[in-house]
C-alpha cells in the first residue's frame, strides 16, 4: 500500500516485459521498469532483460492524475476492530474508479485512519451522501460483504423531489434495470424485474425510499420513472453537464440508515446519518 492505494496488476501477453509495457502504456511504464519499480508476483524486480510467459502478472504503482479536491470531511459514526462506519459526503466516490482515485472515500480514509486494509462492504454512488460501512481487516471482509450481497441489511434513504397529488403512496416500483458499460445512465427494459423499491411520501416533497434490491442507480431510475426525478439529479431523466469543481447543487439523495445483525458477534446494529437534505 502506498498513500492509500495498492499497486496495479498487469496481465502480460508474454515476452520481454520492458518491450510489452512500453508498447502498451508508453514511455512512463518503461521508465518504471528501468527504475526498478516493477515487480513480479514473487516480488522479484523486473529488469530490462526480464522475459515472462503469457498470463504472468507484474505489479507497479500508477502515477495519479491531478484531481479536483472534494472539500468535505468524512465524519466517522462508529469504529471498532472490525468495521468503520462513516457519513459520506456528496461528490465523493466510494472507491477508485475512472478519473476518481485519490479523491475517494476509501483512499482518503485509509490515509486519515492509517488502515491500509480498509475495504468497503458495499457502495454508494459518488453523488449520494450517507451511511457507508467499511471493514478494517481482510479476515472479516467476506462476512460483511456477503451480508450485503444476500440482502440481509435494511437500507433506508431520504430524497427530495416534486410532489404529484395524482399518485397514492406508498408505491412499490418493480422493473428490470440494466446498466451497460460505458453508458452514463441505467435503463429500464422489458423482462423479469430485478429491482424493487418501496417509496413513501413524507410530505412537502420529502420521500423515504426502501430498496429491496441493489441495482446501480436503482432509486434514481425508479423515482424518475414515476415522473418524480430527484432534485439536482444530473443523469435522470436527462444527462446534464456539471463542471468537476461545481459542488453547489448536491443530489438530494441520502443513505439515511443501515440496520443489520452483525455477522461476527450477532449484535443488532443501527447506524443513522447526521446529515439532512
Amino acid at each position: 500500500m502506498r498513500d492509500g492505494l495498492g499497486p496495479a496488476r498487469v496481465r502480460l501477453r508474454g515476452g520481454a516485459v520492458l518491450v510489452e509495457l512500453a508498447d502498451r502504456f508508453g514511455e512512463a511504464a518503461a521508465a518504471k521498469v528501468l527504475a526498478g519499480e516493477v515487480v513480479t508476483a514473487d516480488g522479484d524486480v523486473v529488469t530490462a532483460g526480464t522475459v515472462l510467459p503469457p498470463g504472468a502478472f507484474v505489479y507497479l504503482y500508477r502515477e495519479l492524475r491531478d484531481e479536483v479536491p472534494v472539500p468535505f470531511d468524512i465524519p466517522v459514526l462508529y469504529r471498532d476492530d472490525d468495521i468503520v462506519v462513516v457519513d459520506k459526503p456528496h461528490y465523493l466516490a466510494t472507491m477508485p474508479r475512472g478519473r476518481h482515485v485519490a479523491q475517494t472515500a476509501l483512499v482518503r480514509l485509509r490515509r486519515e485512519l492509517d488502515l491500509p486494509e480498509l475495504s468497503p462492504a458495499h457502495r454508494l454512488d459518488r453523488l449520494t451522501a450517507g451511511v457507508l460501512l467499511f471493514t478494517t481487516r481482510r479476515e472479516v471482509r467476506g462476512a460483511y460483504q456477503t451480508m450485503f450481497a444476500r440482502g440481509q441489511v435494511r437500507k433506508t434513504y431520504l430524497a427530495r423531489a416534486a410532489a404529484d397529488p395524482a399518485l397514492e403512496f406508498p408505491i412499490t416500483v418493480r422493473s428490470r434495470i440494466v446498466k451497460r458499460r460505458g453508458r452514463l445512465q441505467a435503463v429500464e427494459e422489458p423482462g423479469e424485474p430485478n429491482a424493487e423499491t418501496v417509496i413513501e411520501h413524507l410530505g412537502d416533497g420529502l420521500y423515504r425510499l426502501t430498496p429491496q434490491t441493489g441495482r446501480t442507480h436503482q432509486l434514481r431510475v425508479h423515482m424518475a420513472s414515476l415522473g418524480l426525478p430527484i432534485v439536482n439529479d444530473p443523469l435522470y431523466p436527462a444527462v446534464t453537464d456539471v463542471a468537476p469543481d461545481d459542488f453547489s447543487r448536491p443530489l438530494q439523495l441520502l443513505a439515511q440508515r443501515l440496520e443489520f445483525t452483525d455477522p461476527l458477534i450477532g449484535r443488532q446494529c443501527d447506524f443513522v446519518s447526521t446529515r439532512t437534505l
